[in-house]
């Protein structure tokens, strides 16, 4: 009993004696890249030469494509084009199409986007043999 009393004392006159906290939060920092900034070039070359992998399945398409529209950007037609070849070597085209798709989606209210992108890709679509989804009547359902 003697001992708790004591240990209780001490404890307690240590809590006295501290004269800064115990616990101290941590300063608020950010941590920003300082990395090099990729160029809109950089950015092109990257994405066209992960779709012109030979060796490009499936899934590795539809990941590259829902992690590019997930940016904040309209994609460059070059881009799309290297797209719809990986989708044209996978003998996929419903896939094709939801690019399509999701490009006019992603142009939002810019109703100049679209129609720019789709002139661009005018040849290649008709030299791969893909359908437009307002060819389809897919703009009407």
């Amino acid at each position: 009993m003697f001992r708790a009393a004591v240990r209780l004392s001490v404890s307690g006159a240590r809590s006295l004696t501290r004269t800064h906290p115990r616990c101290q939060a941590p300063l608020a920092s950010r941590c920003y890249s300082h990395g090099k900034q990729e160029t809109d070039e950089e950015f092109d070359a990257r994405w066209i030469t992960y779709f012109n992998k030979p060796d490009i399945d499936a899934w590795e398409l539809r990941k590259g494509m829902n992690t590019l529209i997930g940016y904040d950007l309209v994609p460059e037609p070059k881009i799309l084009e290297a797209a719809l070849r990986a989708c044209r070597r996978l003998n996929d085209v419903a896939s094709a199409i939801r690019i399509l798709e999701a490009v006019k989606d992603k142009a939002g209210p810019h109703k100049d986007i679209y129609p720019y992108v789709i002139q661009e890709l005018q040849p290649t679509l008709n030299e791969l043999g893909i359908s437009t989804p307002e060819e389809l009547g897919l703009d009407k359902v």
